[in-house]
């Protein structure tokens, strides 16, 4: 299942560079394309505020 991004994001951007294919765009909050996301977890281990978890 595809990472996503909870609203503790506080769009601090420390997952953009992280995901190896590209998979999360910008915006209020960030969020994970679960098409694209290949559930590697780089971002979820980038995050400060842990905003970003496995989904279900």
């Amino acid at each position: 299942m595809a990472y996503k991004i909870t609203d503790n994001c506080a769009a601090c951007g420390s997952c953009l560079p992280e995901c190896p294919v590209g998979a999360i765009s910008e915006g209020d909050i960030y969020v994970i394309d679960p098409n694209a996301c290949i559930d590697c977890g780089t971002c979820a281990d980038a995050c400060p505020m842990g905003a970003i978890v496995a989904g279900e």
